[in-house]
Order: C-alpha cells, then structure tokens, then sequence
C-alpha cells in the first residue's frame, strides 16, 4: 500500500514536488530491511511540511531546546490503544537549510531532499542514531535506499 503524504508548503520555491516525496517514501517501504514494518500498515499516512528559516528555529528551540532552525525533524506518533489510526508522524523539513547545506557541502541539492527525508521517515519508523550502533544501523539503510534512487553516499 503506498504511503498517503499530506504535504504542507510553507515555502514557495526550491522544493521537491508531493510526487517526488511520494516516490522517496515508497522506496523506503520497499527496502528488504524494512518489508516487515511496511507490512503492518494497511494505510500509512505522514505529515511533511516544508519550512522557513524562522518557523524551522522556533520548532527546534520549542521541542530540541537548541537554537536555530536545523534541517530536519521528526514526531513519530504513538497512537493510543483501541484507536485505529494508521499515521505515522510528522516531518519537518527547512528549506532554505537544505539550500545552504547542499551548497556548502557540494552535493546535489535533490539528492540532499532525499536524504532528510529518508533520514527524517527512518525516525517516524523507530530508527534513532543516539547510540553508535544505532546510528551506524540508520545511516546503512540511508546509503541503501538512496543507492536504489540513483544517489550517491551522503557520509562521504
């Protein structure tokens, strides 16, 4: 079943379009790794909205404690018993960080989406990168799906 986005824009350009979300999301359900947890779901739906600077620090310094916008940020939803609900949580993504990162660290600007995005929806899927093995773990499926894009390896 393909994942429902209900994408919110609160920027007006530079951004990838709900299709291209679409086809990211899809192609993280279908990574061998992660069949299982895709399986579970009759009817994913997530939450994605597109940032500004302003609104992507006032969210970081309101649920991280740190300032500054930062580029992206997931809730994983916890649904309560008995409630059949089949969201799985919101990202946010800062647009004009992704700019400036991408940018600065000479990669592709559409493959640098895909990435916070695939990194932000690996936490809605329970991945953390806290602890080394952890993130070693998250960071593999990364390079994984987004080889499967056609991207390249965001760590090197």
């Amino acid at each position: 079943m393909p994942i429902k986005i209900d994408l919110q824009y609160a920027v007006q350009s530079d951004c990838p379009k709900k299709q291209q979300f679409q086809q990211w999301a899809n192609t993280v359900f279908t990574h061998p790794a992660l069949i299982d947890r895709a399986k579970a779901h009759k009817q994913p739906l997530l939450s994605l909205r597109l940032v500004n600077e302003k609104e992507g620090a006032k969210l970081n310094q309101t649920w991280r404690g740190k300032t500054g916008a930062t580029n992206v940020l997931s809730f994983p939803f916890e649904t309560m018993a008995g409630v059949d609900l089949d969201f799985l949580g919101d990202i946010v993504i800062c647009q004009p960080v992704v700019i400036l990162e991408a940018a600065q660290q000479h990669k592709n600007l559409t493959a640098h989406w895909a990435h916070l995005f695939i990194h932000g929806f690996l936490h809605l899927l329970g991945y953390d990168h806290i602890q080394t093995a952890q993130a070693k773990q998250m960071e593999q499926l990364e390079i994984e799906i987004l080889a499967q894009l056609g991207y390249a390896n965001p760590y090197e």
